[in-house]
C-alpha cells in the first residue's frame, strides 16, 4: 500500500468515474466541476486535493483560490462603508486566500472511495490538509480556509484543523423542505393559518404567469443574464460572479438532471430558476428575477410554491432551497443544516487580527435565523 497526496489544477486530471465513486449520488458531480472550470465565475483558480493508493483515487476534495475580501460577509451600512475603503485602498481588505469547497457548490465535498472505512477517513483527511499547507506555502496563498463544510463531515474537519491553529465560524446553512405530502393542497395545510392565506392570495398574483421548462436556453442568455445581474445588485452577500455563458455551459454538461424554469408574463422573460433534479431531491440552484415586478407578481415565493409543487407531483421527497431568505423559508416549513467555515494564516500576527475581525464580520451576527441555528447545534 502506497498513499500518495497530491494536489492537481484541473479535475481532467481525474477519470469522471473514479472521482464519482467517491460521491455516489451526488448531483454536483465530475460534470459539475468541468463545467465550473470552463465557463465558472473569473478570478478563482480551481485545483484538487486528493489521495491516491498504489495509483487509486480514495481521497478528494476540490479546492479553490482567489484575492478573498474580508468584508465579505458584512451587510447594510457596514458594507457600504467597506466598500467606499475597498475603492480607494483595495488591499487593504484583500487577500489571497485557498480553501477547501467551492465558490459555486452547495457545501465543500470531501469524498471517499466506498471501501474506505471509517476509521481510516480521518488520517487521510489529516495528509490531504498537509498537502494543501505545504502547496499554499509554494504558492503565496496566506490564508488557508474551508467553505461551507456540512455538519454531518464537521468532526472529520475539526479533527484535522483543530491541531493546527484553525479558527471555526458558522456559514451559511443550507434550507432544506421535507415534502412527505400526497398533494399540494396538503403542504399548504401544513402551514399556519396566516402563512397560507398569504400563500394563497400570492398564488392568485400569479394566475397572468407562464412557466416553461428548458435544457436549452441559447436564445434567451442575455435576458437570462440580465435577470442574474438584478439578483446580483440586489443582493448583500455576493462572493462569486457568474458569466452568461455559465448558466448553457451548466445545462449541457449536467444533462439531463438539469434544466432552468422560465416565468414568462406575455412576451416578457421575468424570471428564471436554475434547477439540478435526482430521484432524492430538487437543488433550487440559481435564481433570477425582473424586480420591477417582483412584488405584482410575488415572483420569489411563486417561484417556491411552483418548485414544491413539481416536487410534490413527480413524488421527489426533498426540495433544497439554498442559502439565503432563511426568515421566509422558515415560515414555509425548512429546515436549516448548519455548514461550517475554517480559516488559518500562515502569518501569526495576521492570523490573530483575522480572529479579532471575525468577530465582528461573523454570519451569526446579521442574520438571526444562522445565529438560532449556531445555539442550537453548541
Amino acid at each position: 500500500m502506497t498513499l500518495t497526496a497530491i494536489v492537481e489544477n484541473s479535475i481532467a486530471a481525474f477519470d469522471s468515474a473514479e472521482w464519482n465513486r467517491c460521491f455516489p449520488s451526488d448531483p454536483e458531480n465530475w460534470a459539475f466541476y468541468r463545467a465550473c472550470e470552463e465557463a465558472g465565475p473569473p478570478g478563482f483558480t480551481w485545483y484538487y486535493a486528493a489521495i491516491r493508493d498504489d495509483g487509486r483515487l480514495i481521497a478528494v476534495v476540490p479546492v479553490f483560490g482567489t484575492e478573498y475580501r474580508l468584508d465579505t460577509t458584512l451587510q447594510g451600512v457596514l458594507k457600504r462603508i467597506t466598500n467606499q475603503i475597498h475603492r480607494l485602498l483595495p488591499a487593504l481588505l484583500s487577500l489571497r486566500l485557498i480553501a477547501f469547497g467551492s465558490p459555486v457548490a452547495e457545501i465543500c465535498h470531501l469524498g471517499f472511495a466506498p471501501e474506505v472505512p471509517a476509521y481510516d477517513r480521518p488520517a487521510l483527511l489529516r495528509r490531504i490538509v498537509t498537502a494543501l499547507q505545504e502547496f499554499s506555502a509554494a504558492k503565496r496563498y496566506g490564508l488557508l480556509g474551508i467553505k461551507d463544510a456540512p455538519s454531518r463531515d464537521d468532526g472529520l474537519w475539526r479533527g484535522a484543523l483543530a491541531p493546527n491553529g484553525f479558527t471555526r465560524l458558522p456559514g451559511l446553512p443550507t434550507a432544506v423542505l421535507d415534502l412527505p405530502y400526497a398533494s399540494f393542497d396538503a403542504y399548504l395545510e401544513s402551514l399556519s393559518k396566516a402563512t397560507r392565506k398569504d400563500m394563497r392570495r400570492k398564488l392568485k398574483a400569479f394566475k397572468d404567469i407562464r412557466v416553461e421548462q428548458r435544457r436549452t436556453i441559447d436564445d434567451v442568455v442575455s435576458e437570462v443574464s440580465a435577470l442574474y445581474e438584478q439578483t446580483v445588485a440586489h443582493s448583500d452577500l455576493q462572493f462569486e460572479y457568474l458569466p452568461p455563458d455559465y448558466f448553457p455551459h451548466l445545462l449541457r454538461f449536467l444533462a439531463p438532471e438539469a434544466s432552468v424554469f422560465l416565468y414568462w408574463h406575455g412576451s416578457e422573460l421575468v424570471a428564471f430558476n436554475f434547477v439540478i433534479e435526482t430521484a432524492d431531491r430538487l437543488i433550487d440552484k440559481y435564481i433570477g428575477m425582473n424586480y420591477a415586478v417582483v412584488p405584482k407578481f410575488s415572483l420569489y415565493f411563486n417561484s417556491w410554491l411552483h418548485n414544491v409543487r413539481y416536487c410534490i407531483e413527480r413524488g421527489i421527497p426533498v426540495y433544497q432551497s439554498g442559502q439565503a431568505f432563511y426568515g421566509p423559508k422558515l415560515r414555509l416549513g425548512c429546515r436549516l443544516q448548519p455548514n461550517w467555515q475554517y480559516f488559518r494564516h500562515r502569518n501569526p500576527a495576521i492570523n490573530t487580527l483575522l480572529q479579532v475581525v471575525a468577530k465582528f464580520v461573523r454570519l451569526d451576527r446579521f442574520d438571526p435565523a444562522i445565529a438560532n441555528l449556531v445555539k442550537e447545534a453548541a
